[in-house]
């Protein structure tokens, strides 16, 4: 594979040598649910007891004397992760392989129950709201949450705990999470639609506020990577490690993450120097990061840069520029340096 599953060093400096196991997403209910078919239901939603046997068969595959169960997923997986990396421990535990610790890492899957920029009816899944999506999906898959986070909420408000920002403080197991402070995805769902158009002033700041609100939500997570880039899922990727924020790449954030749990459980020191695992992008627009994946006209496929994806988005310089009390030419040589 590619990214965090290559076996390449250069590909993936920190985990190039370890057991992998892919698990293709077949089930549709992010990894939740626990239905089979039947009569009543011609379908059968199955994520979260999919991962209960998969576990159950690698137990005998060499598992069993593991140190460390890396659970790992992007978007919809990403999610997933948040759902079931504590089950996951609580079945080894139960098992008798009190051994083995098991992590989270949810990349792209920590979506924001917000208002969308323009509401509309919930006719298919792509005008659908996140929260009604989930309210009609829960009962669709049977789908299970953690009881830690199921305890937080009202009966029938368990939709609450498929947002990473709700379920992350129940959490037992430690979890990194990799989240794009402007994911293509939220984007989606909140119906901001950037294709070929100038971007209309509401849509931009309907943009910037939700890099604030995403950052906000990302505050008390310890380790996290959050690039100021407009993109959806990151970790398969092959350019993964080229992605940096404030100087750190995210297999080195990784590796600082795996180091500090290794240490903390050695004696329960402090985060080690120099080596840091919570990393967020405080520039306020996509892209303003210069490491952010190339963008392209989603019409043309002309590559941009991020002064041309600006203004295609009809970024205003002058008011921009006029806004923070700099000189145009300033800003945009800002802009183009990432600062």
């Amino acid at each position: 594979g590619t990214g965090i599953l290559s076996s390449q060093p250069e590909e993936n400096p920190h985990w190039w040598n370890a057991n992998m196991v892919f698990i293709p997403y077949c089930s549709s209910d992010v990894w939740s649910g626990a239905s089979s078919k039947s009569e009543k239901n011609e379908y059968a939603f199955m994520g979260a007891l999919i991962i209960q046997e998969v576990i159950k068969e690698l137990v005998g595959k060499g598992l069993s004397t593991a140190k460390v169960l890396l659970l790992a997923g992007s978007s919809a997986g990403g999610t997933g992760v948040l759902l079931n990396v504590d089950r996951v421990a609580e079945q080894l535990e139960e098992m008798g392989y009190q051994g083995i610790q098991v992590r989270g890492l949810a990349d792209s899957g920590w979506f924001l129950d917000n208002k969308q920029y323009r509401r509309t009816d919930c006719i298919d899944t792509i005008t659908c709201a996140p929260t009604e999506a989930i309210r009609r999906g829960i009962r669709y898959w049977n789908g299970i949450v953690p009881e830690r986070c199921k305890l937080q909420f009202k009966e029938g408000e368990e939709w609450n705990c498929f947002f990473g920002y709700k379920i992350y403080p129940t959490l037992r197991c430690p979890v990194f999470v990799v989240q794009w402070l402007f994911d293509e995805a939220q984007l989606t769902v909140d119906n901001v639609h950037l294709t070929g158009q100038p971007v209309q002033e509401g849509q931009w700041l309907y943009i910037q506020n939700l890099g604030r609100e995403l950052r906000n939500t990302l505050k008390d997570v310890t380790a996290s990577f959050a690039p100021a880039c407009l993109s959806h899922e990151i970790i398969t990727r092959n350019h993964w490690t080229d992605i940096q924020v404030k100087g750190t790449s995210l297999p080195r954030a990784l590796h600082c993450w795996d180091r500090s749990l290794h240490e903390s459980n050695k004696n329960g020191k402090a985060p080690l120097k120099g080596c840091p695992i919570h990393l967020i992008d405080s520039c306020p627009w996509p892209h303003c990061n210069p490491s952010c994946p190339t963008i392209r006209d989603q019409f043309t496929g002309q590559e941009m840069n991020v002064i041309q994806f600006l203004m295609h988005m009809g970024f205003d310089v002058q008011k921009m520029a006029q806004q923070q009390g700099l000189e145009p030419s300033k800003l945009l040589g800002m802009l183009s340096s990432g600062n």
